[in-house]
């Protein structure tokens, strides 16, 4: 009796102290309770080249960007099958969940905490104000290649665990989720400012080291983007930013290439390129030639290109000698293809230039020359005030045909020779543009298979390999994750893109 009096006492005793003392007692004076916001940034710039801060700067570039949107878009080819599914239209769960566990849960966590640590109520309300801006914009990036990826996903209810308890966020749909990312690049790229002053920021932005008027000029080329990726579906809004995004003001030579450079130190899983090291044998060891559709595409029309992505047949760097492997072969398809057996690809057909390939090479988000090919586009369809189709395809082509020299000096094309190149190229009007626009965008596959999906350019045909799992048409989307639906599932039947599969639409594809 007397221990449990003891007991009863101690409780009211406790009870008794002041509660905030009582919360004291769960803090760790020893850790910070602030975080640089610049750090984040510099971490957010990491993550979206290739995922790289969460510690396998390979991953979603192996599995999604090479895996499948380079094959689908028959860029490469692979005689393989479970690391390339893009090849062959077969299943792949990692390529499905890489995008949304290095975006969603890295990324955009980065973002999202810098936006409300400079927000109302945070440490640094009122503080670093480009940088506030620089991480809308960088938000809006990654959310739009989630949304490009699976169509409807969790936005507006997206990442608000900590801040408003939603642990089980409703799928928002992709007509809502471009009117915003539209809104929040349009606002944050005419707030930034050299007056708002640096605070860092110039030290922490691997992109332009804190250049305002490169920021600006990349945001509203990125608005034009959004823009016409919604241009098939929604005209009206789709004519009003692309005003905004050309009279803002876009990107006018390579030197505006949003890009960062990569080390080869102190980490080669955070700091190095992703693209290079899946691509690399003995590490990511990807094995996959140029394909027949791109070097016969560009032996057709004599294009500079050819030699600068493609590294040889076997050493034969004679351009007539270039030979891309079909897509859509296994091994046993393509010892027929061959005439022989035991053949190895990376003998028998054009690698990528590994003068594009090494592990510190820059990482690019965009080229200049996109900017160039939307304007042609919109002047060609009349959107956004833009004018002079021709003129701005022509110059979008040479940017095109520049825009490789910072991965090697010996990659550089003259202007005299870039400029007489693109005066001969032949101009059929959208066509030519999404056909160049498709080419311009190499190790950009996943917004080149964007960018096919919208415009149907180049006209490529599709595979039918025994068992692939679209009934032999390219594929239209990524599937959400088993890991999404079994967790939040209630949330993605009311409100995904369904049916989760391939071949479903999303809406600016003329889906639902």
């Amino acid at each position: 009796m007397k221990k449990i009096i003891l007991a009863v006492a101690a409780l009211i005793a406790l009870n008794s102290c002041d509660t905030q003392e009582l919360r004291d007692l769960n803090v760790n004076p020893q850790a910070p309770n602030t975080i640089d916001m610049n750090f984040l940034m510099t971490s957010a710039q990491l993550g979206t080249a290739s995922g790289g801060s969460r510690g396998d700067n390979r991953y979603i570039d192996w599995r999604t960007n090479m895996g499948m949107c380079a094959h689908a878009i028959q860029q490469i080819a692979n005689v393989g099958g479970g690391i390339a599914p893009g090849d062959k239209y077969t299943d792949n769960g990692e390529t499905n969940s890489a995008p949304w566990d290095f975006l969603m849960n890295d990324v955009l966590q980065n973002t999202g905490e810098i936006l409300r640590q400079t927000g109302p109520g945070g440490f640094a309300e009122g503080k670093n104000k480009n940088l506030r801006e620089a991480a809308r914009i960088l938000r809006a990036y990654n959310f739009m290649r989630l949304t490009d990826y699976y169509g409807n996903i969790p936005y507006t209810d997206a990442q608000k665990g900590i801040s408003d308890g939603i642990f089980f966020p409703e799928y928002t749909p992709q007509s809502v989720i471009y009117a915003d990312l539209l809104k929040e690049v349009s606002e944050a790229t005419a707030a930034m400012n050299t007056s708002n002053g640096d605070e860092g920021f110039g030290k922490a932005d691997l992109f332009y080291k804190g250049d305002i008027a490169k920021w600006k000029k990349f945001g509203n080329t990125l608005l034009l983007r959004m823009a016409m990726r919604i241009s098939n579906v929604d005209a009206a809004k789709a004519n009003e930013y692309a005003t905004k995004a050309i009279s803002g003001g876009l990107m006018t030579s390579n030197a505006d290439i949003a890009m960062i450079k990569t080390d080869l130190g102190p980490s080669e899983w955070t700091n190095q390129n992703g693209i290079s090291r899946a691509f690399a044998q003995g590490d990511g060891g990807q094995p996959s030639p140029l394909s027949a559709t791109l070097v016969n595409w560009l032996k057709a029309n004599n294009d500079p290109r050819l030699m600068i992505l493609s590294g040889g047949v076997n050493g034969n760097k004679e351009p007539a000698a270039q030979k891309g492997l079909p897509n859509g072969l296994d091994q046993g398809t393509l010892q027929t293809f061959l005439g022989k057996a035991g053949a190895n690809v990376m003998e028998e057909f054009s690698v990528i230039n590994p003068k594009m390939l090494d592990d510190n090479e820059d990482y690019v988000f965009m080229n200049y020359s996109e900017a160039e090919f939307l304007l042609a586009e919109a002047a060609a369809r009349n959107i956004g005030g833009a004018s002079d189709a021709e003129g701005h395809f022509r110059k979008g082509v040479q940017a095109a045909v520049q825009q490789y020299a910072h991965y090697d000096a010996s990659l550089a094309v003259s202007d005299a020779d870039a400029s007489a190149f693109a005066a001969g190229v032949a101009y059929k009007g959208v066509e030519s543009i999404g056909e160049q626009m498709w080419v311009s965008k190499f190790f950009n596959w996943w917004d080149a298979w964007s960018d096919w999906r919208r415009t149907g350019f180049p006209k490529l045909t599709p595979v039918n390999y025994q068992g692939n799992v679209t009934g032999g048409t390219i594929p239209r989307k990524l599937r959400i994750p088993n890991g999404e639906v079994a967790i939040n599932g209630a949330n993605f039947e009311a409100g995904g893109s369904l049916p989760n599969q391939y071949t479903t639409r999303v809406w600016w594809d003329g889906g639902k």
